[in-house]
């Protein structure tokens, strides 16, 4: 694996030796039917050149390029995940973190999961029985993939906050089931994270105060209108950590780009923890350094050939 040698200063940040790049994948796709505020694929669903350049780079210097994201392995974008820079993946939060088969990268059943932080049955059923009285949906991220029930699959557009290209994105990433939830929950062999989307904030509010009184679990978010819950320990920032230690790289010469509430644990525990400049303020105020374009004009792709000039 190789090096970041002699990097310049990048919003106050100057370092050596950096060789491992965490980044929520909305940041290098920009597809324009996916994620509105966050695309990722250009208008003729193509990825941008700024990005094709960057990752050609990163697997031309050797360093890794590890996609950092809150959905399930089979919600990311195939050709990030077949791109030889990338050859590992964190997923649902961290709560998985995948070693990818070159030939079919999205496919867990070929993946191997190198580490796992499950969410515990017995709390996902009690989560269960607090939305149960509330308008959410319930999403089930298991095994690589993401179920919904039908019933709640077909109303997603009411929960996206009149926003199509988020709800294409949900529809997109999760499989819609007809059997019911607590079934579900027992079927799966790894529980990763359950997210509730709401579009009443009475609702949000209610479910909230009862996930404070729960132990052995994080709760976060990576919309404004979504409620994410995993088994304790399973952040993006404990993630970062293990995979360093599993590829003997040092956690400081890490660098990790993010935007939203689940990204936090992320930047705090990258040596350099670069926030989008249209980051949430919480993300801006957790991060080392700010980037000078948003996600929209490739702000993660212009930041890494910056530092590898």
């Amino acid at each position: 694996m190789g090096f970041l040698n002699e990097l310049p200063g990048l919003g106050g940040l100057a370092g050596d030796c950096d060789k491992a790049l965490f980044v929520d994948p909305v940041f290098i796709e920009k597809i324009r039917d996916d994620c509105g505020q966050k695309p990722l694929l250009t208008s003729d669903k193509q990825m941008s050149d700024a990005t094709w350049a960057m990752l050609d780079e990163l697997a031309r210097r050797g360093i890794e390029f590890v996609p950092c994201t809150g959905r399930p392995l089979s919600g990311i974008f195939e050709p990030i995940l077949a791109h030889p820079a990338v050859h590992y993946a964190v997923c649902a939060n961290g709560a998985s973190v995948w070693q990818l088969n070159d030939g079919t990268p999205t496919d867990a059943s070929r993946a191997t999961r190198i580490l796992s932080r499950p969410l515990d049955r017995a709390i996902a059923h009690r989560v269960h029985s607090i939305a149960a009285g509330h308008d959410v949906t319930f999403d089930i991220f298991a095994d690589g993939r993401c179920f919904l029930p039908r019933s709640l699959y077909t109303r997603l557009d009411e929960f996206c906050g009149g926003d199509p290209h988020i709800a294409a994105s949900l529809k997109r990433t999760r499989t819609p089931i007809d059997m019911d939830i607590d079934s579900k929950i027992d079927e799966v062999e790894t529980l990763e994270r359950i997210a509730m989307y709401w579009h009443d904030p009475a609702d949000r509010d209610a479910i909230a105060a009862e996930l404070d009184t729960l132990e052995g679990i994080e709760v976060t978010r990576s919309y404004a209108m979504n409620i994410e819950v995993m088994g304790e320990g399973a952040t993006k920032g404990t993630a970062l950590t293990w995979l360093c230690e599993h590829l003997g790289e040092r956690l400081a010469d890490a660098w990790a780009f993010g935007d939203n509430i689940n990204d936090i644990p992320m930047l705090q525990a990258a040596g350099h923890g670069m926030a989008m400049i249209n980051a949430e303020s919480e993300d801006r105020e957790a991060a080392d350094a700010i980037t000078e374009y948003d996600n929209d004009h490739d702000g993660v792709a212009r930041t890494i050939m910056a530092a590898l000039a």
